[in-house]
């Protein structure tokens, strides 16, 4: 079978409120608005900058994640944003004082999770002499 061009255009995350959490992270990535309806906001980067977009929906039952999960039931995260920074220190307070929150538990120095407004996990890393300019594991 002949396989057709396919490719991830976005990723769509829940939240009580799609405009709110779509404003946090226009701010924190320094990105815009391309598209947007009454429950669902599409951003990404400006022209000629490479990033992944990132949608957002509005969903009235979303029920934030658990991060670490504590016990069973609880709502595990599913996923979460590695953010690449040149300044851990900096982009953190940075990211706090648009609304995030440092997550009590920090698993390795050179990354800090934090909860965006809606309580999603994301990461904020730095690249250090022994590793390459991928993910954090």
């Amino acid at each position: 079978m002949t396989r057709t061009h396919t490719k991830v255009s976005t990723v769509v995350l829940d939240a009580h409120d799609a405009h709110e959490l779509a404003g946090f992270y226009r701010r924190l990535l320094g990105y815009e608005v391309r598209s947007e309806e009454p429950h669902w906001v599409l951003i990404g980067p400006p022209p000629g900058e490479e990033g992944i977009a990132l949608s957002f929906e509005t969903e009235p039952e979303y029920v934030p994640p658990v991060w670490p999960t504590r016990k069973p039931g609880d709502q595990q995260m599913m996923l979460h944003l590695d953010i690449q920074v040149d300044d851990l220190a900096g982009e953190t307070a940075r990211a706090v004082a648009e609304g995030a929150t440092v997550a009590d538990y920090q698993p390795q120095d050179d990354v800090r999770v934090l909860l965006d407004p809606s309580g999603h996990p994301f990461c904020l890393w730095v690249e250090t002499p022994e590793q390459d300019a991928s993910a954090p594991e």
